[in-house]
């Protein structure tokens, strides 16, 4: 007869079957939390336009951070996806060139740029991606590049003229320049790696999809996972607002060579200002208030040591009209822009893209070789000189902050270049941080101009 004490096995046999329960309970708990959207939930998050400026004054209205009379030329294009804002203006005839915005702010963050093209008699359209400014959020879709290339498509369509020509029997004359800034730029590569024929040429500034992975915090990749997420949907929206509404102080971009300054707030804890929270507020840097330059008078002169700029005013009739207090807006009014701007940083192209530079570096070399065409250029400022002829068959105008450091210049040169062959790469860099189109409209326009009149666009 055994004398061995059962009460150990006993002991261990209770507190799995505590853990097993407290796993389960977890895991139910989670699910509830988690669980998708109900069936009859809406599948487009209304903008603005219809869930707020029926209930203001036309002064109200005039008072916002971003009217929707901000630029000439604004129409709502109806689509299944939602309504989409779109502004479109200049000569008929003009050169046409269409401008895609980045993560957190709506088209307004490039007026300067589409204001100096116009004035260069160029024809520019503008719109909102989905979830931001005027445009409304697919709730029920990632976003994605198969949604921002499909936008672009019913952006396009319903112009009055034509913006898309025949692979065939197309000149560049039918077909548009391609301008993309930030998130924007890895969009507008994208576009143009699968639909060359329809893109004269390409600029990227600051352009993402390139953002090497050491520059993304460990803590973010938790936050943002797409694979059903360790952290509650809920708790992802929660720090995500909280830190987006931290504004310059609580958000401040930092070098993505350093840790963020320590902080006691869940927001801080969870998500660092690494690589994916960094593009908001390198959009929307910080500044004093004192810092009210417009980007025309700011085209050609250095900015103020120790400031940025989120309160430029980009329009020197509308004071109220600037970046920061457009995103605050939106973050208020705009219920779905948090869903989008989450959506953007798991399913957008924003790492890893060196194949889709070499898709077009392929393309451009075969080019190339065909015409007898070579030779990289990088210049510094829009003046230089060049002998080369240009067509989007041949090269790809890429425009750097000198002190961005989200798109850190001398990794984006290298890695592009290295991607997309630097015979393939224009490279130019200006005097600002990642704000670059706010700040330096100007000189932004004037590479574009310089490029087109050397016979390289």
């Amino acid at each position: 007869m055994s004398t061995a004490n059962p009460r150990p096995t006993l002991l261990l046999g209770s507190v799995a079957g505590v853990a097993a329960a407290s796993v389960y309970s977890l895991l139910c708990l989670y699910r509830a939390i988690s669980a998708p959207a109900s069936p009859n939930a809406p599948k487009n998050i209304p903008s603005p336009r219809t869930a707020l400026l029926p209930s203001l004054s036309e002064e109200e209205i005039q008072s916002l951070p971003y009217p929707p009379d901000v630029f000439p030329g604004a129409r709502d294009v109806d689509t299944p996806y939602g309504s989409i804002r779109a502004y479109e203006w200049g000569p008929e005839d003009g050169r046409k060139v269409l401008l895609v915005h980045g993560i957190s702010t709506p088209c307004i963050s490039l007026a300067g740029v589409a204001e100096k093209l116009v004035e260069q008699g160029c024809r520019v359209m503008l719109f909102d991606l989905f979830g931001r400014g005027y445009s409304s959020c697919p709730a029920t879709l990632p976003h994605d590049i198969r949604l921002y290339t499909t936008q672009i498509f019913l952006v396009l369509a319903s112009s009055p003229l034509s913006w898309t020509g025949s692979a065939s029997t197309s000149t560049k004359t039918d077909r548009f320049t391609l301008v993309g800034y930030s998130l924007g730029g890895c969009i507008s590569l994208n576009f143009t790696a699968t639909f060359p024929h329809l893109v004269s040429d390409l600029v990227l500034i600051a352009p993402a999809g390139l953002i090497r992975d050491k520059h993304v915090a460990w803590q973010s990749r938790l936050l943002y996972s797409r694979y059903g997420g360790l952290v509650p949907e809920s708790w992802v929206s929660y720090i995500v607002a909280r830190r987006l509404r931290a504004g310059p102080t609580g958000a401040t971009a930092v070098s993505p060579h350093k840790k963020s300054a320590s902080s006691s707030s869940p927001s801080s804890t969870l998500l660092p200002t690494d690589a994916t929270i960094a593009p908001i507020t390198a959009e929307v840097a910080n500044t004093t208030p004192s810092s009210t330059i417009h980007p025309s008078s700011a085209s050609h002169s250095a900015p103020p040591s120790g400031s940025s700029f989120d309160n430029a005013i980009l329009f020197p009739n509308r004071p109220k009209v600037s970046v920061a207090a457009t995103v605050s807006w939106q973050l208020k009014h705009h219920p779905g822009f948090l869903p989008a701007f989450i959506s953007c940083i798991r399913y957008c192209p924003i790492y890893r893209q060196e194949q889709v530079w070499k898709t077009i570096g392929s393309r451009l070399d075969t080019i190339r070789r065909a015409e007898g065409k070579a030779g990289p250029v990088e210049r510094e400022g829009a003046g230089h000189t060049s002998e080369r002829k240009w067509s989007l068959e041949s090269r790809v105008l890429v425009i750097a902050g000198k002190t961005d450091s989200i798109i850190v210049p001398e990794e984006l040169r290298d890695d592009a270049g290295e991607a997309i062959g630097k015979q393939n790469l224009d490279f130019i860099t200006v005097e600002a941080g990642h704000e670059a189109p706010i700040t330096r409209s100007g000189e932004i326009v004037d590479a574009m101009r310089s490029t087109w009149e050397k016979g390289l666009g």
